[in-house]
């Protein structure tokens, strides 16, 4: 078969397909939470990935994430290691990337 006649064979075989008839068999997605808790009030609570913050630093000591404890309205700053930081970024947690000074 020459390459025009097998071109037409492919767009014959092909069907167009809408976004949403491609995700009409898909279900909703159960928002992701993550189990923190906060130094000053002792509390323990689950947060969405809305209220929490990840900052990205040069080095393990400037990398952190960050919240407000719900309980007691302190700010909270964690250190972040790299399963940390994969599981927040994961979760659709925001994300700002520092630089450092040259």
């Amino acid at each position: 078969m020459s390459e025009s006649s097998m071109s037409g064979v492919q767009d014959r075989d092909v069907q167009e397909m809408s976004v949403a008839s491609a995700f009409a068999g898909m279900r909703s997605v159960a928002p992701v939470t993550f189990r923190a808790g906060c130094p000053e009030c002792r509390g323990s609570f689950e947060l969405a990935a809305s209220a929490l913050r990840l900052a990205i630093g040069a080095t393990s000591r400037t990398t952190f994430y960050s919240f407000t404890c719900p309980d007691c309205d302190s700010l909270v700053r964690k250190p972040a290691g790299e399963r940390i930081v994969e599981l927040l970024t994961g979760g659709g947690v925001k994300t700002l990337r520092l630089h450092s000074a040259l």
